[in-house]
């Protein structure tokens, strides 16, 4: 892989991440456009854990309010503010449970070398996408404006579900686990949030999973090339991550839809 090539790749790792279009689908189906199939899925994985330190730093304020209550839990000196940050943590827990669970179940299909197939996830990416804004349009009383809900319980099975779900290639993680939260009745606000603080204990795992493969990546990606490519994605992710969380509070990710439709029906049919 040259560096011109893993800028794109950490660009498009950037962009796909956060915007509901699937970063895996993108990446597999880039990989296939240029004959890089066989680089090592660590390098996605990097480019993951790239995007994972802009979420960092855009909910930065979140998470240190999280570390805070749980070492005030620990300490026995929680407040009455802490009980909803405990809440979500118990939340992501039982998402990332529910996670790890589908994910060994589905470790073992490998559809990032059928591209048709790939193709095939962005359609159904986008129709989940519709499928979560005529959900919620349902949901929301007319005239009204009700406190939006926080994840709890029954939105971390179901979001976890979902991101479980969201491992394959041309699901978008971003949008089904969105959309799974506003189905589970979370604001749309907390529905993004939960999204993506619910990432950080994926991409880890990930990681660690993936981390046999590095001497294979040092072999097939330079690293200058891969520095540059981690660095596109960081630059790339802070932007859209930005761009996203003003999508979603205005209730338009459906919009995504627009873009997936014609991307999953040209690569059916081309590739």
């Amino acid at each position: 892989m040259t560096t011109p090539q893993a800028v794109l790749f950490g660009c498009l790792q950037g962009v796909t991440e956060f915007l509901p279009v699937s970063s895996s689908g993108h990446l597999a189906l880039l990989k296939n456009l240029f004959g890089l199939e066989d680089i090592p899925r660590l390098f996605d994985v990097l480019l993951h854990l790239a995007t994972l330190f802009v979420i960092i730093i855009i909910f930065r304020r979140k998470i240190l309010d999280i570390l805070a209550a749980l070492v005030r839990f620990f300490q026995r000196r929680r407040t009455h503010s802490d009980a909803p940050l405990l809440r979500l943590v118990i939340a992501i827990i039982i998402a990332t449970f529910c996670t790890g669970t589908l994910g060994i179940l589905l470790k073992d299909l490998n559809f990032e070398s059928r591209p048709r197939i790939v193709a095939a996830f962005l359609l159904v990416t986008a129709l989940i996408l519709v499928a979560g804004r005529i959900f919620e349009k349902r949901r929301r009383p007319k005239n009204s404006s009700p406190q939006p809900a926080q994840p709890g319980i029954r939105a971390g099975i179901i979001t976890g579900i979902a991101q479980g779900i969201g491992v394959l290639p041309g699901i978008s993680r971003s949008g089904i686990t969105i959309s799974a939260a506003l189905f589970a009745g979370v604001g749309r606000a907390e529905a993004g949030e939960f999204s993506f603080l619910l990432s950080i204990p994926a991409i880890l795992g990930a990681l660690v999973l993936s981390l046999h493969d590095m001497g294979n990546l040092a072999q097939s990606v330079p690293l200058p090339a891969l520095a540059a490519g981690i660095a596109s994605a960081i630059i790339s992710g802070y932007i859209c991550l930005r761009l996203l969380m003003r999508v979603i509070r205005g209730g338009r990710l459906h919009l995504f839809a627009l873009y997936l439709v014609p991307a999953g029906i040209l690569g059916i049919i081309f590739l």
